[in-house]
């Protein structure tokens, strides 16, 4: 049994910067939905549609959902997940598919009413295959580092303070969305991979970027390989230009590799970046040494027609599941910026994020986040400390 030994905190102010929302009033997913477009009936009733995915996939949504009732007591909401199906690995043995038509038919259902997706892992190609069924053509990654774990992970505390990265990926188009095939030559097996991206794709994506580094610090950073991939580096060059000079934002070009070495060297220095689908989920990945752990990264992929799915960046770490060690938090952090922008309820999110703090700052770790002098708790054990420490939110 552990020993809870939390003080109760009053919640952050409305405009303090906190690790799962935005660090202004501003909701990401308002820039990114076609304000002419005519929708079916909002959702009104807090409905949400639940994949619990493949390996940790299931115990970290579960230990999501338990945060999530704890909310919605505290503040009399009655939120309705609705669980879905198979997806990736698990959908691939049972139907070929790693997105099934039942799957397809789940979040038309959900979207239809604007109702997101809370999805846990899912293996193959799933993750691709859906943001292009939907049109889910923008992701987006928060990496800003909760000062509390300053000291947890391979990067020093000072190189981590005071970071506030947003990245941006477009989903639409790329290496990613590409086509491939396998075949024999007289040199043996052979395979080829195309893609390409067109000056809509490029766009739409960087007008988002720039609509968000103008409510932030004014900064975007556009990261392609001018040499190794010259015409579509060239064509996001272009694109980005008029861009950046319409939303009044500096701009700035790196090639990826030297991009990701800035990420870690120098990581104060950016403040939105936006990239192609390779190149975004490189940087995203990376930017888990700046929160302290992978288990921390989290973000959301979003239509212009008001989908949007909010996920983990890590994978399914099969090995870890069912062995009670998988951090929940990267999760949690998801449904807490799921709260936020897709629902408008920012003061529970920022319940979640703040209870998050308080059971880090009274030294219970994970093993993945664990220091000298914490105690190391399981997912479950996690998960009952963070429910615990939620406070209502009023002020």
């Amino acid at each position: 049994m552990l020993k809870r030994h939390i003080k109760a905190n009053s919640l952050e102010s409305n405009n303090q910067l906190t690790h799962s929302l935005p660090s202004s009033a501003h909701r990401w997913s308002q820039l990114i939905t076609d304000p002419k477009r005519q929708f079916d009936k909002p959702n009104s009733k807090y409905q949400f549609g639940v994949f619990p995915g493949e390996g940790i996939g299931p115990e970290i949504i579960d230990a999501s959902l338990q945060v999530l009732r704890r909310v919605g007591e505290l503040r009399s909401i009655n939120f309705e997940p609705v669980i879905g199906g198979p997806i990736g690995l698990p959908a691939v043995a049972k139907s070929g598919q790693c997105l099934p038509d039942d799957a397809i038919e789940f979040c038309k259902t959900m979207f239809a009413t604007r109702s997101p997706i809370l999805a846990g892992a899912g293996g193959s190609r799933f993750v691709y295959d859906m943001r292009r069924e939907f049109d889910l053509f923008c992701k987006i990654n928060p990496l800003t580092p909760n000062p509390i774990l300053a000291n947890c992970g391979v990067l020093k505390s000072a190189v981590v303070k005071d970071v506030d990265i947003i990245v941006v990926r477009d989903n639409s188009a790329g290496i990613y969305q590409g086509t491939w095939t396998e075949s024999t030559s007289p040199h043996g097996l052979q395979a080829t991979q195309t893609f390409s991206y067109n000056e809509s794709q490029i766009q739409k994506i960087v007008r988002v970027s720039a609509a968000i580094a103008q409510n932030r610090r004014q900064k975007l950073s556009i990261v392609i390989k001018s040499n190794g991939v010259p015409t579509i580096s060239n064509l996001w060059v272009q694109c980005a230009k008029p861009i950046a000079k319409e939303f009044g934002v500096a701009l700035e070009f790196l090639d990826i590799d030297f991009a990701v070495y800035q990420v870690v060297q120098s990581p104060t220095s950016f403040d939105v970046i936006v990239t192609p689908n390779l190149c975004g989920d490189i940087i995203a990945d990376v930017g888990g040494l700046l929160l302290g752990s992978r288990g921390l990264c989290f973000g959301a992929s979003f239509s212009t027609t008001g989908a949007g799915v909010y996920q983990t960046n890590h994978g399914a770490a099969h090995d870890l599941a069912g062995t009670n060690r998988a951090n929940p938090v990267g999760q949690i952090y998801s449904l807490a910026m799921m709260l936020h922008e897709q629902f408008g309820l920012t003061t529970e999110a920022k319940m979640i994020d703040t209870a998050i703090s308080e059971v880090w700052k009274n030294g219970f770790r994970t093993f993945d986040t664990m220091e000298q002098n914490c105690q190391l708790v399981g997912t479950q054990e996690m998960t009952e400390l963070i429910v615990k420490s939620i406070q209502t939110g009023d002020t």
